[in-house]
């Protein structure tokens, strides 16, 4: 009898797991990528570093546990030089959804990786990464549910919003680190990383002197106030839980929430052009976790209408196609007034990706994706060194033959498992 309870409870786990998918941040799942790229050299694997000074401050993820951070000390050229990465992963919006995310990796350092592989913008290999390999590079562990930039607690579900407090840790050690010592930075992020970079960015810049350079990156954290297919403001609902449950208002710019509701405030959209630091916007036009999760949800597509089109951007139908070449203009109209200044760069590619810069492949390969020849890596290298300005947007799709599309295949499903996916890249 034991036996059959226990079977049965790795059998709805599994299957729960697999029929969850849908809402998982598609850059944190297990995935296996066709055609991507492998250079030379053996992985690089950084163990994890607690911050036990975080406790002092509340600085803690939501099960109360310490936060922490990977690093790879930089050498040669790179000693003094600093990249950070702020870890990206979705959020949670209200108290169940955060006490299932505090028993992940996303909630709690206990569930936490040991040790991390460093590829893409934090490769140690030139030929992998030739502007930033050999810098101090860091990647922030994200243990809070919103972009880094909560304050709060619930007594009763025994959860803890401290975001922000694991940002001023994180830096507060780091600093300690050395990175006091810094003669040039980098703030970077992917996804929710992408719009803790946007909001952090001129914070981390007011932590180094005026004559040193310090810029800012964000990956796929260009989350659009979009309308979805039924004709209704899915994300903004969802970021609002995030903003209230998890007092994310008294940290976001005062120049926005003195004018516009703080749940506006939170889309990177309402604040990229009042950001003082210069700012890269690293974005596919046709993200694929807004299209999954913001624009063509359960929800709004109860028929499945969209479901072909969600698993395969080749299967979108001239309609699907149309709405989505209307959210590309959007995303367009947004960056405009932002890339208007000198200082800011853009490269906003029309491949269905997320996140470009933490995966070889699309961040400097021999086949990596490409606006009018030149590649990801390159453009943000271009920018940082102020060696030219890029403001690079691509033709509308499907016009660019060069991307990595994530495209969901259907897997012969495992033992106990009804059902699985797999996020495969389709040249």
């Amino acid at each position: 009898m034991k036996s059959f309870w226990g079977f049965g409870f790795l059998y709805l786990l599994l299957v729960g797991w697999a029929l969850g998918l849908e809402n998982l941040n598609l850059t944190e799942t297990e995935t296996i990528f066709d055609g991507e790229v492998t250079l030379g050299g053996s992985p690089l694997f950084v163990p994890l570093t607690l911050i036990p000074a975080a406790a002092a401050s509340g600085a803690l993820c939501l099960e109360w546990k310490l936060t922490g951070y990977h690093l790879h000390r930089g050498f040669g050229s790179g000693e003094n030089s600093w990249l950070v990465q702020l870890g990206g992963g979705g959020w949670c919006n209200d108290i169940q959804s955060c006490l299932y995310r505090k028993k992940s990796r996303h909630g709690s350092s206990y569930h936490m990786e040991q040790q991390l592989q460093f590829t893409g913008i934090l490769s140690d290999k030139p030929d992998e990464n030739p502007d930033f390999y050999n810098w101090n590079r860091v990647k922030v562990c994200y243990c809070d549910g919103a972009s880094f930039l909560g304050e709060g607690y619930d007594r009763a579900a025994g959860l803890f919003f401290r975001g922000q407090r694991i940002w001023l840790a994180a830096m507060e050690d780091l600093m300690l680190k050395g990175m006091r010592y810094a003669n040039q930075a980098l703030l970077t992020g992917c996804s929710a990383g992408g719009v803790a970079a946007i909001h952090h960015c001129d914070g981390f810049r007011a932590l180094f002197p005026g004559s040193i350079r310090v810029k800012c990156v964000a990956d796929a954290g260009m989350f659009l106030d979009a309308i979805d297919v039924a004709g209704r403001r899915t994300l903004r609902s969802f970021f609002r839980g995030v903003v209230k449950l998890q007092g994310v208002a008294r940290n976001l710019p005062q120049t926005c929430t003195s004018r516009s509701n703080p749940t506006l405030c939170f889309f990177p959209q309402n604040v990229v052009s009042i950001i003082q630091t210069p700012l890269f916007l690293l974005n596919t036009a046709y993200d694929v976790w807004q299209l999954k999760e913001s624009l063509a949800t359960e929800a709004a597509d109860p028929h499945g209408y969209w479901q072909d089109c969600k698993m395969d951007n080749a299967k979108c139908n001239t309609d699907q196609i149309q709405f989505l070449q209307d959210f590309r203009n959007q995303m367009l109209n947004v960056v405009e007034r932002f890339s208007s200044s000198k200082e800011n760069g853009i490269f906003i590619n029309s491949c269905f990706a997320h996140c470009q810069s933490e995966r070889q492949d699309t961040w400097f390969g021999s086949n990596s994706p490409t606006i009018r020849d030149k590649g990801i890596a390159k453009s943000v290298g271009d920018w940082y060194f102020d060696r030219s300005r890029v403001k690079e947007t691509d033709c509308p799709y499907p016009c660019d033959k060069t991307c990595h599309h994530l495209v969901n295949r259907k897997k012969k499903p495992p033992p106990l498992v009804l059902s699985s996916i797999s996020l495969q890249t389709s040249p």
